[in-house]
C-alpha cells in the first residue's frame, strides 16, 4: 500500500511539473519580429570630381558603412561630380528627388539660400570645433534643417575641410595696398570680402584654376589646403603660399537627404545613417588634419615655396571689411539676420570658454 501511494505521488507531480513548464511558454498572441529583408537601393550624388581623395572617396566610405550597419537592406550608389548631374545641380536634384542623398558643402546653394554659407564656413567664423558644437549641441543643427525645410531636404554635417590656407601668390602681400586690383580665384563671402578690400575676385572650376594661375590668368588663388594643394600642382605656378585661410576657417560639408525619401525610411534605418554620418564627419576631418600635416613638410622642403604668414594689418582690414559685409546682407535679407543672430550669438559664449580653454593651453606651448 505504501508502494502504491509513493507511485502515485510520484505521478501527480510529475503532473504538476508538466503543467508548470507548459505555462512559462509564450502566450499565443506574442509574436517577435525582425529588422524587415527588404532591400532599399538609393543614388547619391556628389560636388566632388571621380576619385577625389577625402571629400569623395569620403562620401563612398559613408555609403559603404551604411550597406555593411544595415546588413545589405540599404545600400547607396555613390555618383561623382558630373557622373549623373552636374556637380552644382546636387542641391536641386535631391531637393526635387530626382535623387535621394547628395553631397557637397552648402555655400554651393548661396545664390538660392544666401544664409546657407553659415552651415559651411563664414570669413574669421568658427572652426572645426566650434562648427561641431554649433550644429550638434548649440541649436545650429536644428536651425539648418528648418532653413531647407522649405525645399524638402534635411541636411547632417558630413566631413569638414579644417582650417584652409590662405592661398597661392604670385607677389608678396606686404599691406592692404597690395590686394587692390589683384585678381583671385575667390568665391562666396571671403570674395565678397576680398572686392570690398579691392581685389578682383574671379569664379573658376577645380579643374581650370592650375593653368590659370601659371598662365598669369590670375595673380593668385585659394584652393583647400596642402594636401589638396600640392596634389593639384599650385607649388608649381606659384612661389608665394599665404597663412591663414581667414576665408575658411573650418568648411563644413553637408549630406542632404530628400524628405519624402527618409520619411519612407524604418526608424532602424534612419539611426543607422545618423550614426554613420556622425562617424564620418570625425574620420574626413580628422583624414584632412593628418594628410595636411604630412604635404605640409613636402613644401616646406622645397625651396622654390616660401610659406608667408600674411601680416598682421592684412588680417586687420580684411576682419572689418567682413563684419561689414555681413552686416550689410543681413540688413536686406531676414533669414540671413537670423542665422546670423544665432551663429553670432553662439560664437560669442563659446570663445568665452575656448579662450580660457583650449586657446589658452596653446598659449602656454607657445611660451
Amino acid at each position: 500500500m505504501l508502494r502504491m501511494t509513493k507511485r502515485v505521488s510520484t505521478f501527480l507531480l510529475f503532473l504538476v511539473l508538466f503543467s508548470l513548464s507548459a505555462c512559462r511558454s509564450e502566450p499565443p498572441n506574442t509574436t517577435i519580429e525582425g529588422p524587415s529583408t527588404q532591400i532599399i537601393r538609393w543614388r547619391m550624388v556628389t560636388t566632388w570630381p571621380p576619385g577625389f581623395p577625402v571629400l569623395q572617396e569620403g562620401a563612398e566610405r559613408f555609403a559603404h558603412n551604411i550597406k555593411t550597419m544595415s546588413g545589405g537592406r540599404l545600400n547607396i550608389k555613390v555618383f561623382a561630380g558630373g557622373e549623373l548631374i552636374p556637380p552644382l545641380q546636387t542641391f536641386e536634384a535631391v531637393s526635387q528627388g530626382a535623387v535621394h542623398m547628395g553631397h557637397g558643402s552648402a555655400y554651393y546653394w548661396a545664390g538660392r539660400i544666401p544664409a546657407a554659407q553659415f552651415f559651411s564656413t563664414v570669413p574669421f567664423g568658427m572652426t572645426v570645433k566650434g562648427m561641431n558644437t554649433w550644429l550638434y549641441e548649440g541649436g545650429g543643427l536644428k536651425l539648418w534643417r528648418e532653413i531647407y525645410a522649405p525645399y524638402h531636404v534635411i541636411p547632417f554635417p558630413l566631413g569638414n575641410t579644417g582650417v584652409q590656407m590662405g592661398g597661392w601668390f604670385n607677389k608678396k602681400i606686404k599691406s592692404t595696398e597690395d590686394l587692390e586690383g589683384l585678381k583671385m580665384r575667390i568665391p562666396g563671402l571671403g570674395g565678397k570680402v576680398f572686392a570690398k578690400a579691392g581685389g578682383n575676385p574671379v569664379l573658376l572650376a577645380g579643374a581650370e584654376v592650375y593653368t590659370a594661375l601659371e598662365r598669369n590668368t590670375i595673380d593668385a588663388t585659394e584652393w583647400i589646403a596642402p594636401f589638396h594643394d600640392l596634389r593639384l600642382g599650385l607649388n608649381r605656378a606659384a612661389q608665394y603660399y599665404y597663412y591663414p585661410g581667414w576665408h575658411e576657417p573650418g568648411a563644413v560639408l553637408e549630406l542632404t537627404i530628400n524628405k519624402k525619401a527618409w520619411q519612407s525610411l524604418p526608424e532602424d534605418l534612419q539611426a543607422i545613417i545618423s550614426t554613420a554620418a556622425q562617424a564620418e564627419n570625425l574620420r574626413m576631418s580628422s583624414e584632412m588634419e593628418a594628410r595636411n600635416a604630412q604635404a605640409l613638410r613636402e613644401l616646406q622642403a622645397q625651396t622654390h615655396t616660401r610659406i608667408l604668414a600674411f601680416p598682421d594689418d592684412v588680417l586687420t582690414k580684411l576682419r572689418q571689411l567682413t563684419q561689414q559685409m555681413l552686416a550689410e546682407h543681413a540688413a536686406s535679407d531676414p533669414q540671413f539676420k537670423q542665422v546670423y543672430e544665432a551663429y553670432s550669438a553662439f560664437r560669442e559664449k563659446f570663445s568665452t570658454w575656448d579662450a580660457i580653454s583650449e586657446r589658452a593651453y596653446q598659449r602656454a606651448l607657445e611660451k
